[in-house]
């Protein structure tokens, strides 16, 4: 079945090669078809399109099928192009004639942009969960090992004292900003395209604010053109903001590795979390950390690749944007799966102690000794010189204790601050209000 279908069969080669992965990527939006389908028919009642009694029994097979979806149950069957006609397909098969009338006022273009949007924007949400995971558990390690010394770099030369209570705090912070930008993609995201059509509008009396209210959008993509315009433009947005998070975690896994690195000898992980060698019996390798730093590299490339299939494109719609669900939608289980893991593992990281009691971290301390010399009046540029001539001449003591004492540094590292900080951008997003909308829609 294809809705698009007026009686004339379509050579097989050419319909394989169109309909392409869409039976089997179109189940991912099958939930919000259904969702967006009973918006859609609420607003036909209401405008005189549809009887009450057949919005009573279509909601009431749809709100069935959306249940078959959620057990699992739900396929594409042979012969059905997308899972827009296999819905349909359903309910004319169970309601005849009344379920031919679901798509009064829509075309596929808008019906795949509603659920393009409500499955970005579910999904979107349970990322923010993991990350809100990733994050207290990176605090609670910044707070664990907050007075543990390590070495901090430039160029990769050492440079000054850092702690491991910073390296973890500093990618918790981190973690504040990706979710701010996951929030941005989510704003723009949440805005209802459905009453665009196929991107001109409908002479029918369409109550798009109704829809708008229904599935819970912030608000509408009034002018019809470009709401169309939309497809391929958020899933860029949204997957800028994946590889954004996905940037954080590849950074972080490196570290890790270098960390793990018998050069650098920071810190260890339960035996069973490590890799062997098939010839050298004493490695313990970190491929969890080697392999997420690969998934996040290639989720990094994903705004390229969407950008690459739009470039060119003028206004309207065009079958290219369908190659773009083969990349996006697979995206998000991949994120969630390497957030997961990863929070998994920061809670396994052992940390060593008194690395710093190696001389070879001697200078670490050289701008301590210019700060302290400072405080007892010696100017800075002069200060600086005096370390310098001790360290060149070998005759540089290092200093004993840090003082540092400002907001942010090794000795005040402002986990609540910024566990406020995250909090106020998490909420911002207000799960609880789609849950509602949901069970509105699926209850009645």
């Amino acid at each position: 079945m294809k809705l698009w279908e007026k009686g004339t069969p379509v050579n097989e080669v050419i319909e394989a090669f169109t309909v392409g992965r869409d039976r089997e990527l179109d189940l991912f939006l099958a939930e919000s078809d259904v969702l967006g389908t009973i918006a859609h028919i609420i607003m036909l009642e209401s405008v005189g399109l549809l009887s009450p009694e057949e919005l009573v029994i279509l909601r009431k097979e749809l709100s069935a099928i959306y249940k078959t979806i959620q057990e699992g149950g739900f396929t594409i069957e042979p012969g059905v192009e997308d899972v827009h006609s296999q819905v349909e397909y359903l309910l004319t098969q169970r309601l005849g004639e009344t379920g031919k009338k679901v798509h009064s006022g829509r075309s596929r273009n808008d019906q795949v942009l509603v659920d393009l949007r409500l499955f970005t924007r579910d999904n979107i949400l349970e990322l923010t969960n993991a990350v809100k995971y990733l994050f207290e558990g990176l605090q609670q390690q910044s707070e664990t090992y907050k007075d543990v010394l390590l070495p901090g770099y430039t160029h990769l030369q050492i440079a000054m004292p850092s702690s491991f209570g910073l390296w973890f705090g500093a990618y918790a912070e981190a973690l504040t900003d990706d979710i701010q930008l996951l929030l941005s993609a989510y704003r723009i995201n949440n805005q209802n395209p459905l009453g665009s059509a196929a991107g001109y509008g409908s002479s029918f009396p369409l109550n798009r604010t109704m829809t708008t209210q229904l599935l819970g959008f912030d608000d509408l993509n009034y002018n019809v053109v470009y709401a169309q315009m939309g497809r391929g433009k958020v899933e860029k947005i949204t997957a800028f903001a994946m590889s954004n998070l996905a940037s954080t975690l590849s950074r972080m896994a490196t570290d890790l590795c270098l960390y793990m690195s018998q050069n650098f000898g920071f810190i260890t992980l339960p035996d069973e979390l490590t890799t062997g060698s098939s010839i050298m019996p004493h490695k313990k390798n970190p491929d969890v950390f080697e392999l997420l730093r690969a998934r996040c590299n290639r989720l990094q490339q994903l705004p390229n690749e969407i950008g690459a299939i739009m470039t060119n494109l003028p206004s309207g719609y065009f079958r290219d944007m369908q190659m773009i669900k083969e990349s996006f939608l697979p995206a998000f289980g991949e994120i969630q799966t390497i957030l997961d893991i990863t929070a998994f593992m920061i809670k396994k990281v052992n940390v060593k102690k008194d690395i710093l009691t190696d001389p070879k971290y001697s200078y670490l301390f050289s701008v301590e000794a210019v700060n302290e010399a400072v405080l007892q009046g010696v100017p800075f540029r002069d200060a600086y010189k005096l370390v310098g001539k001790q360290i060149v001449e070998g005759t540089f003591n290092p200093p004993v204790e840090l003082h540092h004492t400002h907001e942010g540094s090794i000795g005040n590292l402002c986990n609540k601050e910024i566990a406020l900080k995250f909090q106020k951008i998490f909420q911002s997003f207000e799960p609880e209000k789609i849950k509602a909308v949901k069970n509105n829609l699926i209850s009645f």
